[in-house]
């Protein structure tokens, strides 16, 4: 597989910091000419971000990016593309890797960088399989950890590493002797569609575009024959860090109206339940059930619909004991016909395939994973939330009468 013309970037995080180094490690290894790009924030509290640039011999360049607003994460934006395009003009660079700091989430970064007319060919999120369960359970802030990317930043350990893990379409799993079968089915179970590359995996023995050190030979100006050198096969890590990557199909993935959610498993003691009804939730009954279902799954999250707010699709977001709800804007059933050539087609091909005759793309649609997941407690205790059949059947009007339990929660 060949390097693309131009200054190829790709972008690799993750909080697991060993794996994460390992995998960059790797890269700078198996593609010759690469370089790390790194903003670290340990030091926003000086009031500075340092910025390294460093190849597989060690650092070529080390300098500071003021901070923009007190906020270390804004300071990297303003840095990150004019370094970048520094290097792209310089030429010598085969491949810039974009390593982020701790907490930083490949999301906000990989838009940066695509904005600034730079070409993104991959996003790898780095993970040790042992540690998924305990950093999904772990509801610390941030900032108790020294991991805040700003005096504002309110994000847990949970939810943070949920979001990039999630993201990423390239897991760079690390090869922990401490990981079981559990812990692979639950990285697998999070996020199936996601590529999965061991760390330490080599080039194949029998790769497409053979490693030898020559290809066939060529004729030279005198007659004779001479070997044409070839470029070395890429590693696995290296083709999927330059297999190319879509901004807008990766936010479209993560946005709760046509997200790529896990399906239906059940293996090596992990389970996902995937719930789905065409029947309101009754406010009031729902919010008193919002703390047994988030501590119910190690991971939640999807989109809700509720009978006092038929216009609003809500988005839900549980990681760490902690449960994020939030208004994502209007369902398109609530929309008229005019305003669909706004919407994205995605989304509209998305509401197309689930439409209902009645409630349009109005729905209960979430899914739970967790070892050890109680799926019938889970399924009756949703289940008891829904409307009943007589508050059913009073109609949408009635609905709207119903207590509003949460306007606070969504600060109504």
């Amino acid at each position: 597989m060949a390097v693309p013309p131009g200054l190829p970037v790709v972008i690799v995080g993750g909080l697991h910091a060993d794996a994460r180094r390992a995998a960059v490690a790797r890269l700078l290894a198996d593609v010759p000419g690469s370089v790390v790009l790194h903003h670290d924030l340990a030091t926003a509290a000086a009031g500075t971000v340092v910025r390294t640039i460093r190849d597989a011999s060690g650092i070529l360049d080390a300098g500071e990016a003021p901070l923009v607003n007190d906020c270390a994460c804004c300071a990297l934006r303003e840095d990150l593309v004019p370094e970048l395009e520094r290097l792209r003009d310089t030429g010598g660079t085969r491949l810039a890797v974009v390593e982020l700091w701790d907490s930083v989430e490949p999301k906000a970064m990989a838009e940066v960088v695509t904005a600034g007319g730079l070409t993104v060919t991959g996003v790898i999120t780095a993970v040790d399989p042992a540690l998924v369960l305990p950093y999904l359970g772990n509801g610390d802030d941030l900032a108790d950890g020294g991991l805040a990317a700003a005096a504002t930043d309110q994000r847990t350990v949970a939810d943070t590493f949920a979001r990039q893990l999630e993201y990423a379409p390239v897991l760079a799993v690390a090869d922990s002797p401490e990981a079981d079968d559990e812990d692979r089915e639950l990285l697998a179970q999070l996020h199936p569609t996601a590529r999965q590359v061991s760390i330490g995996q080599d080039v194949p023995a029998d790769p497409a575009e053979p490693a030898g050190p020559t290809a066939p030979a060529q004729p030279s100006g005198d007659g004779l024959t001479v070997p044409t050198p070839r470029r070395p096969a890429l590693s696995p890590l290296a083709q999927a860090a330059l297999a190319g990557f879509d901004v807008e199909a990766a936010a479209a993935a993560q946005h709760p109206a046509c997200a790529l959610l896990p399906a239906e498993a059940d293996a090596h003691g992990v389970s996902t339940l995937v719930w789905s009804m065409r029947r309101p939730f009754h406010p009031e009954r729902l919010y008193a059930a919002l703390e047994d279902l988030t501590c119910a799954a190690a991971r939640s999250r999807g989109r809700f619909w509720l009978a006092d707010k038929p216009d609003t699709l809500f988005h839900w977001d549980a990681a760490g004991g902690a449960l994020c709800v939030e208004s994502t804007g209007p369902w398109l059933a609530s929309l008229p016909d005019a305003a669909w050539d706004m919407v994205p087609p995605v989304r509209r091909a998305a509401a197309a395939l689930d439409w209902h005759p009645e409630h349009g793309d109005r729905c209960q649609h979430l899914v739970f994973t967790s070892p050890g997941l109680d799926r019938d407690g889970l399924e009756r205790l949703l289940e008891s939330c829904l409307l009943t059949d007589a508050e059913y059947a009073a109609g949408p009007d009635a609905w709207q009468r119903l207590p509003h339990a949460f306007d606070t929660l969504l600060e109504v």
